[in-house]
């Protein structure tokens, strides 16, 4: 009987380093091609409303189940109940999955991962050449914004971008100035953009 205890522990110890080494992000741009994420980008997501994920616990298909982040930023999960999702990372959400299932079930081994990046948007609108939505994995900073809306037009006043970001109901401005960007100076204007974020180029 112990041994067959040791056995069980064995194999799930086995079983999640397999399962932890498969675990990925893909990201689903606007055009329906998926998009491969690079590198430690996959660790450092943080699930966003309307995400997909797919969630996997070892020997259990009625617990394996794909979910969907609801606006409120949290999915429903049996045997759990409601887990708020938004702001966390796979792996936070995968050790918090495995704290609460593991009251119920011995030795659970679970994996998480996100098969569909629907709610990382920022906008981009004024003058560029391509103004539009955005479904970006990794996050990215004002500059790569603006180059995936194809760069600013000849008629853009390019001292006078700025970010539109709402805070806690409040929606605040953030200048970006591309031109002193450009040549070195005021870098910490360049801000990783946050979901629901909008450039602006006048």
């Amino acid at each position: 009987m112990r041994m067959r205890k040791q056995a069980r522990a064995l194999m799930a110890a086995v079983a999640w380093m397999l399962c932890s080494l498969t675990t990925a992000v893909s990201a689903q741009p606007e055009g329906g091609a998926s998009a491969q994420a690079q590198g430690g980008a996959v660790a450092r997501y943080e699930v966003q409303p309307s995400d997909v994920l797919q969630i996997s616990v070892w020997r259990d298909p009625e617990l394996t189940q794909q979910v969907v982040v609801r606006p409120d930023g949290a999915f429903s999960f049996p045997l759990v109940g409601e887990v708020n999702a938004v702001g966390k990372t796979v792996e936070e959400l995968r050790r918090e999955l495995v704290a609460q299932l593991g009251r119920i079930i011995q030795d659970v081994v679970v994996t998480v991962s996100v098969v569909e990046i629907k709610g990382n948007k920022v906008y981009v609108i004024g003058q560029v050449n391509q103004p539009g939505e955005f479904i970006v994995n990794p996050r990215v900073d004002v500059m790569q914004a603006l180059s995936l809306a194809g760069g600013t037009t000849a008629f853009a006043a390019t001292g006078d971008i700025f970010v539109l970001r709402r805070d806690n109901g409040q929606q605040r401005r953030l200048p970006f100035n591309l031109d002193a960007v450009m040549r070195g100076r005021d870098l910490e204007q360049n801000v990783l953009l946050r979901s629901g974020d909008v450039v602006v180029v006048p």
